[in-house]
């Protein structure tokens, strides 16, 4: 089958490595242009980009997919395949492919529909997620279920580990859903729509910790946040982020104090539970176990984070 894909971030490389094994023609990879990075502001290219080169296949980054609806069109592929494009595709390109244009979607729709499925579902601990395929409308993932698969969140997985096993199971299943959909064995299923939670792209307030919060629930964000935006809170007037936690049996610290216990490094947390610090990086510094980082810190009585 002739196909487009268009992707952008690491999870959308299984799927591309994927079509281009089972033997499918990809015509063309369109993938978000290159973009300034870093201290340097070098230009960073997607990892979509680097696997299309390795794998031979032509690269196109238009800032904007709705002034290239011909050249989409002069491929004459018989379906589009979006992974994390980063893009709303306008209606005139929605309507090109004869099978539609099919999305792989990390989470089991129509919950978690937007930019950060895999890292709001950890956050909010969840224990179970998965992956949906779905033909593109107009809406923000709106559109008509094909296919799902189920998997199961370890309690102490995180958004980079989850990501990676559910970027695998995605491509397993376009393939599924392509193979299904040319022997017409697929009947589309709407979304019921009172149904749908929002996982909205992330936004650097969104790793500042809470210390009210119950340890769990901070415990998940820190999981969900890895690596960006980032657990964050403050010591002694500087950035310290949480790197890694897992809730403590200990107690009867106030929320954000610091504590030493059988030389572990304990947070306060609400509702009379605590947190374990694991592992933390200092405002401008290496990343360090939460027992170093602590007899350096020379600890005072009363101490604490978030202020």
């Amino acid at each position: 089958m002739v196909i487009v894909f268009m992707g952008t971030p690491a999870f959308a490389v299984n799927s591309l490595e994927a079509l281009v094994a089972a033997g499918h023609t990809v015509a063309a990879v369109y993938t978000q242009p290159d973009r300034p990075k870093g201290r340097g502001r070098e230009l960073s290219v997607s990892p979509v980009k680097e696997a299309a080169v390795r794998l031979g296949l032509p690269v196109y980054q238009p800032e904007r997919v709705r002034g290239v609806v011909s050249e989409l069109a002069s491929f004459g592929a018989k379906a589009m395949v979006v992974v994390g494009y980063g893009q709303m595709l306008p209606q005139a390109v929605i309507d090109l492919a004869p099978l539609g244009i099919i999305n792989v979607h990390a989470s089991l729709l129509p919950l978690y529909r937007g930019a950060a499925p895999i890292q709001w579902a950890v956050a909010n601990g969840e224990t179970e997620t998965g992956v949906t395929t779905m033909k593109i409308d107009a809406g923000l993932d709106t559109g008509d279920m094909l296919r799902k698969a189920e998997i199961s969140i370890g309690s102490e997985e995180t958004f980079p580990e989850l990501s990676k096993r559910l970027a695998a199971m995605g491509a397993e299943l376009l393939i599924e859903t392509l193979e299904m959909m040319e022997r017409g064995q697929i009947v589309p299923e709407p979304q019921d729509h009172s149904s749908a939670s929002s996982a909205p792209i992330l936004k650097k307030e969104d790793g500042v910790i809470d210390w009210t919060l119950p340890a769990y629930m901070i415990h998940n964000r820190v999981r969900g946040f890895t690596p960006w935006p980032g657990a964050t809170s403050v010591f002694r007037g500087a950035g310290l982020k949480i790197l890694a936690a897992r809730v403590s049996g200990e107690g009867r610290l106030a929320p954000g104090s610091l504590a030493i216990r059988s030389k572990k490094l304990i947070a306060g947390c609400g509702e009379g539970t605590a947190l374990e610090l694991l592992e933390v990086q200092p405002e401008g510094r290496n990343r360090v176990s939460g027992e170093s980082f602590a007899n350096g810190a020379r600890l005072l009585e009363n101490e604490g984070l978030g202020t």
